[in-house]
């Protein structure tokens, strides 16, 4: 069994190698794909594993599936910074910026606890995601990728 991580910068897993090799033909999985073994605690390109790639490595790309080359990768894998900075601004209090990155527990936890307490805890929730909100849009797109994408950086 094995774990790899996909084009989104997340863990799956675990996968048998099997499913794996469908990935590689499906083009979803590439050499320099990270790959963790059942047991062991490093993550290895995929290309080292003769027996996921059958000897013939797969197609090595300096992109993820569905990116464009370039500073195009970095703006595609931002994307989300605006909508989530004025969100935060915004909505802030609800978390709805949190969903827009992918952190649901978080941005459940804004919005229970802003619905749950009538309201009482909301200004406090709008002050952080007005902070953060800030935070987003004052990033640069790399850095913002660094941080909240790569990084997942749930909180400030």
């Amino acid at each position: 069994m094995y774990k790899i991580i996909g084009a989104d910068g997340q863990p799956y897993g675990p996968v048998n190698a099997e499913q794996i090799k469908r990935w590689i033909a499906e083009g979803r999985a590439r050499s320099e794909t990270l790959v963790q073994a059942e047991g062991t605690v490093e993550w290895k390109p995929l290309a080292t594993f003769a027996e996921l790639t059958g000897g013939t490595p797969p197609p090595i790309s300096s992109v993820p599936p569905g990116f464009t080359s370039g500073q195009g990768h970095v703006a595609a894998r931002a994307s989300n910074k605006v909508a989530a900075g004025i969100c935060g601004i915004l909505l802030g209090g609800f978390g709805v910026h949190k969903f827009i990155l992918g952190y649901t527990g978080t941005g459940l936890i804004m919005l229970l606890i802003s619905l749950l307490t009538c309201g009482v805890a909301y200004p406090i929730f709008h002050i952080i995601g007005l902070i953060e909100g800030i935070i987003y849009l004052t990033k640069s797109d790399e850095e913002f990728v660094r941080i909240y994408v790569d990084g997942r950086k749930e909180w400030f």
